[in-house]
């Protein structure tokens, strides 16, 4: 399986500690590796455009991250509550976490109040196979309590504390994603007005991205859970999308969230406008037909990321891929390098 085989380069990648600003970087200076059915090529973002044929899609993800970490307190002490997901009038599912370097699970029973951004809440029950995460109800407005005492979700490896604007895309426009879509962070105006003068065309999707911590986690059981998210596939995107084949040209999804919404949207029937709530999991021997390839982040080796790249470019592209990576000194993680997966023709 692609996980177990990938995950040794992919842990020998060095996580970016820093914003590209912080390093001295524009948002489109990131490194991008870019790879084929036989080769990878080692370019800068910037040049996406040059790599891309007139005619081509991209399809991006329009939703705008929150500062969905809160300052918490209760029976364990101090800690913070991180939000992932809205499931109805303040019931929120969460990770309650000892701090950013520190995740739970928190002794946090059924039924046990503490207080969150000001809010008091009550813990209602855990997620089944996850014990570190919790449906948890609020008495209060959340949203106002994220305005007031919200940060960004960030993790140990973070050597600064960016602020909310650095999480946000340049296609940010819906609010409701707990961790940034961290594929389109690289775009720039400058990149966008290149691409529109080659003929290359947008349409965007939402899926409100959760909590991504637990996915190589070691206290999940039996297969890989992904948590129910929101997304939406408008009409006018599958209109595009069809219109674009018929042209002949490629469609391309910016971000795994992309693929899983669209993957999500397409049945026997083709694809068509949807919306409601996805827990779809793609991986071989799926083969994703919604797109025909991918610009991603380069993440840890889990099991989820990995075998849907495996399901858009195939196992031995992306183990091949991966141990470049590591051996070029690529960075990993939101603030990291991207990959466009790009093939020999549209599907």
């Amino acid at each position: 399986m692609i996980a177990a085989e990938g995950a040794r380069p992919a842990a020998a990648l060095r996580a970016a500690d820093r914003t590209p600003e912080s390093r001295g970087l524009a948002r489109d200076q990131v490194r991008l590796l870019v790879s084929g059915p036989d080769c990878d090529d080692d370019r800068t973002f910037v040049d996406i455009p040059e790599l891309l044929s007139p005619g081509d899609l991209l399809v991006v993800n329009e939703s705008a991250t929150l500062p969905a970490s809160l300052p918490a307190r209760g029976a364990p002490g101090a800690f913070r509550l991180n939000l992932a997901t809205e499931y109805g009038p303040g019931l929120w599912l969460a990770e309650p976490r000892w701090s950013e370097q520190r995740p739970g699970p928190l002794p946090l029973p059924d039924g046990c109040a503490f207080s969150a951004g000001g809010l008091e809440a009550t813990v209602v029950a855990r997620y089944p196979s996850i014990p570190r995460l919790a449906f948890v109800r609020f008495d209060g407005d959340v949203g106002r309590a994220m305005e007031r005492q919200g940060q960004p979700i960030r993790y140990g490896y973070l050597a600064e504390a960016p602020p909310l604007s650095a999480y946000q895309t340049l296609f940010a426009a819906v609010p409701g994603s707990a961790e940034m879509p961290s594929a389109g962070r690289p775009f720039s105006e400058r990149v966008l007005s290149r691409l529109r003068a080659r003929g290359i065309a947008l349409a965007r999707v939402l899926l409100h991205a959760g909590v991504s911590s637990l996915e190589a986690g070691d206290d999940v059981t039996g297969a890989p859970p992904l948590l129910p998210e929101p997304y939406d596939v408008p009409a006018a995107t599958v209109e595009a999308i069809a219109e674009t084949r018929r042209r002949g040209g490629r469609v391309l999804a910016v971000g795994t969230t992309v693929v899983r919404a669209l993957e999500t949207a397409r049945g026997p029937w083709g694809l068509r406008a949807s919306r409601g709530f996805t827990r779809r999991y793609v991986a071989p021997p799926t083969v994703v037909r919604s797109v025909d390839g991918l610009l991603t982040g380069l993440h840890a080796a889990s099991t989820t990321h990995l075998a849907l790249l495996a399901a858009v470019a195939g196992e031995p592209t992306i183990q091949r891929s991966y141990r470049h990576a590591r051996e070029a000194g690529y960075l990993w993680h939101e603030f990291g390098d991207v990959q466009l997966i790009l093939p020999e023709r549209p599907r």
